[in-house]
């Protein structure tokens, strides 16, 4: 009986504080979309054009690229058309399948930041081996593991959310298929799906924290200890410390404003939430395209060959 009652779809009402004024967020979100899939195409063109940028790195900063293109196709434009149309719907088959997608493609962004950090390790420590820990087979064994992960705890999570029965109401404050969200309607104990939410956070986005954070620690010991200079290690990964410092950041106040009850309004909470999926693809293209001296020099001969008037002086 309990199943009859199980509501199977959902309003996602995101933003309905707003009222009349709502409509109005499709024009700075629609630009961030823009901005998203316009630098994220030409990070990845220009990766894959240019042979001098195949370089395990380069082609690490254009898998980031792969993840911060993608993330936003799975929930930007229905919430676009949910500001524009008021289509607010959504099946619960819809719901996890999109909510599926959104965190799994989302834990690669710090995985990738781990893969990162372990190529610096590799360059900077072991410079004589880089090639052969960078190899193909030998990296699989830094891949495979964390993929694997991710693709469990998310699965596993979502898989839970599927077997609960949502009987508190089907008005989702939310604009898109948050884990949290959506158990937040059910009824009976969701001590589980909390419980594994909590372990997912801390065996994804803090243990990839932890990680990135030792290796980098070993780095600048191992410079500073040989004496080299350490201006240039530093110019090498501050790229990565800012991509790092905005994504957990923006990560820790998305996880923050759901678990602990505070007087903050439900507009700002939905608001931390979608900018910690969608501010940092539209960050880190910009960051590497400026920050990456080889990266930017590409980009800047793309321009002036798509748009030769850029050559031209004004």
């Amino acid at each position: 009986m309990e199943n009859v009652s199980s509501h199977k779809h959902f309003i996602l009402d995101g933003f309905s504080e707003l009222g009349a004024l709502r409509p109005v967020l499709f024009i700075p979100f629609f630009i961030m979309y823009i901005v998203s899939l316009s630098a994220n195409s030409l990070l990845l063109y220009v990766v894959i054009s240019q042979r001098s940028l195949h370089s395990p790195m380069c082609i690490l900063m254009a898998g980031m690229a792969f993840v911060d293109l993608s993330l936003p196709l799975f929930f930007v434009p229905n919430m676009l058309l949910s500001f524009l149309f008021d289509w607010r719907g959504i099946s619960l088959t819809g719901c996890l399948i999109q909510m599926h997608f959104i965190h799994f493609i989302g834990t690669f962004q710090s995985t990738l930041l781990v893969w990162m950090a372990l190529d610096r390790y590799f360059a900077i420590c072991t410079p004589l081996y880089y090639n052969e820990h960078m190899a193909i087979p030998k990296f699989l064994k830094f891949i495979i593991p964390l993929v694997v992960r991710n693709v469990l705890l998310v699965t596993l999570f979502v898989s839970l959310a599927r077997t609960l029965s949502f009987c508190a109401g089907n008005v989702m404050n939310h604009c898109f298929c948050e884990h949290m969200a959506l158990v937040e309607l059910a009824c009976g104990s969701t001590a589980i799906n909390n419980l594994l939410g909590l372990l997912t956070v801390f065996l994804i986005p803090v243990a990839d924290f932890i990680v990135i954070t030792a290796s980098y620690v070993v780095i600048f010991s191992s410079v500073f200890k040989s004496g080299r200079s350490g201006v240039k290690a530093l110019h090498t990964c501050i790229t990565h410390i800012v991509v790092i410092t905005v994504s957990l950041t923006t990560a820790l106040v998305a996880f923050l404003s759901y678990r602990i009850r505070n007087g903050l309004p439900a507009a700002i909470r939905v608001f931390t939430s979608t900018m910690y999926l969608l501010f940092p693809s539209c960050f880190n293209p910009i960051i590497y395209g400026i920050r990456t001296a080889e990266i930017r020099q590409h980009i800047l001969k793309t321009l002036t060959c798509w748009f030769p008037t850029l050559k031209r002086p004004l």
